[in-house]
């Protein structure tokens, strides 16, 4: 049994005009993309004319990516991916909105930070509608810390499963302060985790690329803003928010709290874990927030974080090392790092670290349903 821990519409150009008022439509422009063309949508489109395209698609379901996967901006074509994936269930993750919204946090208007959050969480619960099985992750911002606890509830009242908040520090106070305790209550008493997703935290320095060379193309093609050195740096923001959450004492205080780092793969979390624990003991004579956890720092991770690897991450190894209660399986469903089998390539790892079939069950459903708590363990029922 598997469930899917990140998968994402690929918006078409329009696919929050509805959604959005006035302000927010302006912000985002005669399309909502961010780092793509209105050129390669179509070019998308045209590849969708040819004769084969329909018959075929069952059979070439994880072959098609972004705009000609099956269900990527069409939430009935959604659920028969589902059928056809086989997945319990699947968050589902905005790919362009996310852009716009932390420009907009990095700013000052309030009314539209919250106006594009309102109008991608309206997107993402209607796209995911008509399926239960398809779990809408919505965003809170931060900038305002009492707005954002009204807005947390008003989002979880619409139907999100989930909420992403940014991964950047709000300007103006830490993620940890007491004064979001009644947004993490409400999250923990939902089962309603707080996630952390690639593209909503800064990228490394762009001028880590004048180097002097040739420039090196994006994985994606042309000059795109993902290279190794961002990949490589991509946890560093997340680690900074959780690392606050975790020495602060949310974890602890809400013990039915959940958070997931999605997308920012996991390799680096074993020899993190050991780093917090060395800066507990470290500081813990001197800081009163130290002495008031119950836990070491790893531990909290362990009872209450869970993480996504890449699949062409040694998976096993880092299960081995970080432990078999962190770690969830994901596809990354229709993008292209999601691989055209993510299962295959996880297996292969899991079997060469021989990974037992009871820490295989964590990594593919069972962590996931912990992590999601009461709204997905019906999916195992059925099962």
């Amino acid at each position: 049994m598997y469930h899917d821990a990140d998968s994402h519409i690929f918006e078409s150009p329009d696919f929050y005009k509805e959604f959005a008022d006035p302000v927010s439509r302006q912000m985002i422009g005669d399309n909502c993309f961010s780092g793509v063309t209105i050129e390669m949508f179509e070019n998308a489109l045209r590849g969708r004319d040819g004769a084969d395209f329909t018959a075929n698609a069952d059979a070439q379901l994880m072959e098609r990516k972004l705009w000609n996967a099956l269900g990527a901006y069409d939430g009935g074509e959604r659920s028969r991916a589902l059928d056809l994936l086989g997945f319990r269930s699947q968050l589902v993750f905005d790919s362009f909105m996310r852009f716009h919204l932390r420009t907009a946090e990095q700013g000052n208007d309030l009314d539209l930070i919250y106006g594009l959050a309102r109008t991608h969480n309206r997107a993402l619960v209607e796209f995911c509608s008509s399926d239960p099985r398809l779990l809408p992750v919505g965003y809170v911002p931060l900038a305002d810390i009492e707005r954002s606890v009204k807005f947390a509830e008003e989002a979880i009242e619409l139907g999100c499963a989930a909420l992403q908040a940014p991964a950047d520090c709000p300007r103006h106070h830490s993620p940890s302060h007491r004064g979001f305790d009644p947004m993490w209550a409400l999250m923990a008493e939902s089962s309603t985790p707080l996630i952390f997703h690639l593209g909503a935290g800064r990228l490394a320095e762009p001028t880590y690329n004048l180097s002097g060379r040739d420039p090196e193309p994006s994985f994606l093609g042309g000059d795109g803003s993902i290279k190794s050195i961002e990949y490589i740096s991509t946890p560093h923001p997340v680690m900074e928010s959780l690392s606050a959450l975790l020495v602060d004492g949310v974890l602890h205080d809400h013990p039915d709290l959940r958070v997931g780092i999605i997308e920012f793969g996991a390799s680096w979390v074993p020899g993190w874990l050991h780093f917090l624990d060395s800066a507990m003991d470290a500081f813990v004579k001197h800081e009163s927030r130290l002495q008031r956890l119950d836990m070491k720092l790893s531990d909290y991770v362990r009872r209450q974080v869970r993480v996504t690897p890449f699949c062409h991450e040694n998976t096993g190894w880092t299960i081995a090392q970080g432990g078999d209660d962190v770690f969830m399986f994901s596809s990354d469903y229709p993008h292209i790092e999601g691989g055209r089998n993510p299962i295959a390539r996880f297996g292969r790892s899991l079997d060469a670290s021989d990974i037992s079939a009871e820490a295989r069950d964590k990594f593919y459903w069972k962590n996931f349903e912990d992590f999601m708590g009461a709204r997905v363990r019906q999916f195992a029922v059925d099962a």
